[in-house]
């Protein structure tokens, strides 16, 4: 019977073989995104064309906000990879939850499995999640072959049975899940790190501009100026980084929470009916 199991779970779950991919993927779009930040910060915010005189080490344009940005300091090309890792990992996130779905409706999905159960049609069934494709079809579908397989097996009692098919479904949800929680690890460290950031960029800014204020005889407007320019800037850019993680990783945790809870009512309805259209066979006789 183990043997068996496996051997179903494997053929149901044939999409975790491109779990390694979210690994990879993410130690692609880290360091790309980076340098990607890097570049913008060099060659798009610091343009020459932004700034007075042609010098990025004069003020900005008036109304320059490229210019203005820039002025932020090194920690501006951190906080623009922080966010377009955001970006990336959030689209990222988006196609594999809304492919973990299916083809249709996951509600009419588990409607129709449950219709096709009360007419005793397990084929039916397993055709709609061979037609609905994704992760919740994937676990249905592994419960449905559980369920045929204990169909032909006489030899089981009906309470056997049902605990094999729930433990196949367990096994299952198990395998299935971890590929649609990858990468929101990231999303959430963002969130936490994007603001702390940003405030070592603030910090730096309000050294630089209590400098300024601290130096002989009149401030030096300019030092003064650019430092709190640089703080409110960096400030701006982590919170802002951090709020659009927060945002994402909520909203793609209630979507798997979502997919598990049709997961969950879709198993229950597999077991209920096992349980409501099988009678309980004879006790096994007894060996002395």
């Amino acid at each position: 019977m183990e043997k068996k199991t496996a051997t179903v779970s494997k053929n149901a779950n044939v999409e975790q073989k491109a779990s390694p991919v979210g690994s990879v993927f993410a130690s692609i779009v880290i360091p790309v995104a980076l340098i990607a930040s890097v570049l913008i910060y060099m060659f798009v915010l610091g343009a020459p064309s932004n700034f007075e005189g042609g010098d990025p080490n004069n003020h900005p344009l008036p109304g320059n906000y490229l210019g203005i940005v820039y002025k932020g300091g090194w920690v501006v090309p951190v906080l623009l990879g922080l966010n377009l890792m955001v970006l990336i990992f959030a689209i990222e996130r988006a196609l594999t939850i809304g492919k973990a779905k299916g083809t249709k409706s996951v509600a009419a999905f588990v409607r129709t499995i449950s219709a096709k159960l009360n007419q005793r049609d397990v084929n039916g069934a397993i055709a709609a999640c061979d037609a609905q494709k994704g992760s919740v079809a994937n676990v249905v579908k592994a419960g449905l072959l559980k369920y045929k397989e204990m169909q032909n097996e006489p030899e089981l009692l009906k309470a056997e049975k049902v605990a094999s098919i729930q433990k196949e479904i367990e096994e299952s949800t198990a395998l299935e899940l971890p590929m649609l929680e990858k990468n929101l690890v990231v999303i959430s460290t963002i969130a936490s790190i994007s603001t702390l950031v940003g405030l070592i960029g603030t910090v730096l800014g309000m050294i630089k501009a209590f400098a300024a204020l601290a130096q002989g005889g009149a401030p030096d407007a300019v030092g003064l100026a650019n430092g709190i320019s640089e703080a409110l800037i960096n400030t701006a850019l982590g919170i802002t980084g951090s709020a659009i993680a927060i945002v994402a990783y909520n909203y793609f945790t209630s979507k798997i929470d979502e997919l598990t809870y049709s997961i969950d009512e879709a198993g229950f309805s597999i077991v209920s009916t096992f349980s409501s259209q099988h009678e309980t066979p004879a006790a096994r006789p007894q060996t002395v």
